[in-house]
């Protein structure tokens, strides 16, 4: 009996041990970064740290990231598209609750993205630059648009407004100073926009889908509302989003 009570007690320790371990991985982004070690080669690992290095604003202004060729060649896989990806892939299954390896293949760019609560965005984008991003993307990810004019923002949200033109130019300008947006070259004089990768993966796929259904007062179905959006990176049933 004492030996049962004894296992007993101890499997009670295990699962303490275990729900404290979760606990200290949700409330600690830095955990997930420990996962790595078990995926990545020490010189995959040290690759994946430049990356992120070079994805802040604050060191790589307008021009964030490593390029495909760059990363290649430290990882020494040039010309091996298979392991490329296959790097992205692996550090994804590490790190996506907290941070998401992109491939811009228009700028042909390696960025790091991390995962923030809505209220930490908020520091970042005010509701117009955000309204901004979220009218871009529909027209360009969704319409396929090649790119969007300054005529058609003032359309969209300035005609009623006074000094439209500096306040969305004012607006736009938060956008591509974190890489969301760039400045697209048109035959003619008038300023156009085109959205990035960056851009293009700041709203979530939860995010698409609540503004769906604000937009059209009523629940659909995730699914239908990620292809209108053109995206099939589902959450799998079961998997929290």
């Amino acid at each position: 009996m004492k030996t049962e009570s004894t296992l007993s007690e101890n499997e009670i320790q295990d699962k303490k041990s275990e729900t404290a371990n979760e606990s200290f991985s949700s409330s600690n982004p830095l955990y997930a970064l420990q996962a790595i070690r078990g995926i990545l080669t020490e010189e995959e690992e040290m690759v994946f740290m430049n990356i992120m290095y070079s994805s802040s604003a604050s060191v790589r202004s307008g021009n964030f990231g490593l390029s495909r060729k760059e990363v290649e060649k430290q990882l020494n896989i040039q010309g091996k598209e298979d392991q490329f990806y296959s790097f992205l892939t692996r550090v994804n299954q590490a790190i996506a609750r907290y941070f998401q390896l992109i491939y811009d293949e228009r700028r042909d760019q390696v960025i790091v993205m991390m995962r923030v609560p809505a209220k930490a965005a908020r520091s970042t984008l005010n509701k117009e630059s955000l309204s901004i991003l979220l009218y871009i993307f529909y027209q360009q990810e969704v319409l396929q648009h090649e790119f969007t004019t300054l005529d058609q923002l003032l359309d969209a949200f300035g005609h009623e407004t006074t000094k439209a033109n500096s306040r969305i130019l004012a607006n736009i300008d938060p956008l591509r100073k974190i890489g969301a947006l760039e400045e697209y070259d048109t035959t003619s004089q008038e300023k156009a926009y085109q959205i990035t990768a960056i851009g293009v993966h700041m709203f979530s796929d939860s995010f698409l889908k609540r503004t769906a259904e604000f937009s059209q007062s009523t629940q659909l179905n995730k699914e239908e509302v990620l292809k209108f959006f053109r995206r099939y990176n589902y959450v799998p049933k079961g998997e929290s989003e």
